[in-house]
């Protein structure tokens, strides 16, 4: 059974910045690049792949991440239980594209957490430590980007305008917080 410890219960509420974590979401690693691996995949996912870098697809349900030519992250629009790490989803894409040996499938849920970032100042904030230009990023629903925001890697996913989300590895996810808290006071 899942244990899931929050980064921190509390928001950051800066300036025009907010930001909070959205636990538990269940996050998948596909890797896979032949015609059966798509159309099993979408099969599945019921929604096509995103192949266009630094983009994604969304459906009702879940979220496409343009990572590589030919890795996905597919991240659930909706909180599970704390109770669980068991997903029905990952079961299927495990049965339909793993052991099948078409690619690889694997549950990444635990390695990233997930910030909610809301705010007209959200690329100001980014741009206090990130080397990434975000002219065009900000104007592009659904656009995506992996860069170093602090020295952190992470993963950021325009999910509408100034409503972003960032994924960053649990390991850091604490120093991130910590960095957004003190430059949105500054900002």
């Amino acid at each position: 059974m899942l244990s899931y410890n929050q980064v921190t219960n509390s928001e950051i509420n800066n300036n025009g910045v907010s930001v909070k974590e959205i636990a538990p979401i269940m996050k998948l690693n596909l890797r896979g690049k032949t015609r059966e691996f798509f159309t099993n995949v979408g099969k599945s996912l019921n929604m096509i792949l995103p192949t266009e870098a630094n983009t994604s697809s969304s459906s009702d349900k879940l979220t496409a991440i343009w990572l590589s030519p030919d890795e996905w992250m597919i991240v659930s629009n909706e909180t599970t239980s704390k109770e669980t790490n068991i997903y029905q989803l990952n079961d299927i894409l495990f049965n339909n594209i793993s052991k099948t040996s078409l690619g690889a499938v694997t549950d990444v849920t635990d390695q990233f957490v997930q910030l909610e970032i809301k705010g007209e100042k959200i690329y100001e904030l980014f741009s206090s430590g990130c080397p990434f230009n975000f002219n065009l990023f900000r104007e592009k629903k659904g656009s995506t980007t992996q860069t170093l925001l602090n020295h952190i890697d992470v993963i950021i996913h325009n999910k509408d305008e100034n409503i972003v989300n960032l994924f960053v590895r649990r390991s850091f996810a604490k120093h991130l917080w910590e960095w957004m808290e003190d430059s949105s006071s500054r900002l």
